[in-house]
């Protein structure tokens, strides 16, 4: 797949949590022999992805784990680095017919979290296989075959010149501003105009605002 492990792509049509939204997880590990419970690593979160990946009969080698975080040299987030200002993750792959698919969660507040809530969602969606609910399966992955916006297409943080962790007000300023300075009847050109209102318009469709 040619999709970016780095930095992170997510999703088009997805979602974004707020960064006020975000919240701690209660994912962890046992520590060694003494049994206490200490937070997963991103070596940890990568690893649960690829397990629930390999129990899908999938080689890691079809899979993207697309974060904000550098890549080790296999391709995989490193660990050991800072948390990110957006520590989403989203992870792309394709199934044993060739078709897309793509799940991503920026709920929680640490990169290793959102990829171990992958991977617990990866495996709760094995179990509905394993009761012979395959249909229903089907139709839970339909939903995650949204693929990124072209490469030709700029992303809506790119075009308004935002952070794409900016609140929706923030935001909204700067289209209000850019749309001025970029009207065609006010000096601009049609291309630039046409290319902020579709910008504008898939943050809206990202995060739920209405227009």
């Amino acid at each position: 797949m040619t999709i970016p492990a780095f930095p992170l792509t997510w999703p088009v049509g997805w979602k974004r949590t707020e960064a006020h939204g975000r919240g701690a997880a209660r994912f962890s590990k046992r520590a060694g022999h003494s049994g206490f419970q200490q937070g997963l690593t991103i070596a940890d979160g990568v690893g649960r992805v690829r397990a629930e990946i390999a129990r899908m009969g999938l080689g890691v080698g079809e899979v993207v784990v697309s974060t904000n975080l550098e890549l080790r040299r296999d391709g995989f987030p490193r660990s050991a680095q800072s948390e990110p200002a957006d520590p989403g993750v989203a992870v792309y792959w394709r199934d044993e017919q060739g078709r897309a698919r793509c799940m991503a969660v920026d709920r929680y507040l640490r990169v290793a979290d959102n990829l171990a809530a992958i991977a617990a969602t990866l495996d709760a969606l094995r179990s509905i296989e394993r009761h012979g609910s395959a249909e229903i399966l089907d139709r839970a992955y339909s939903g995650f075959a949204a693929l990124p916006a072209p490469e030709s297409a700029r992303a809506w943080h790119v075009v308004l010149g935002c952070a794409p962790i900016d609140t929706v007000d923030v935001v909204r300023l700067r289209y209000r501003k850019l749309r001025g300075e970029r009207h065609p009847d006010r000096g601009g050109s049609a291309a630039e105009f046409e290319e902020l209102q579709k910008a504008w318009a898939a943050f809206c469709e990202a995060r739920g605002v209405s227009e």
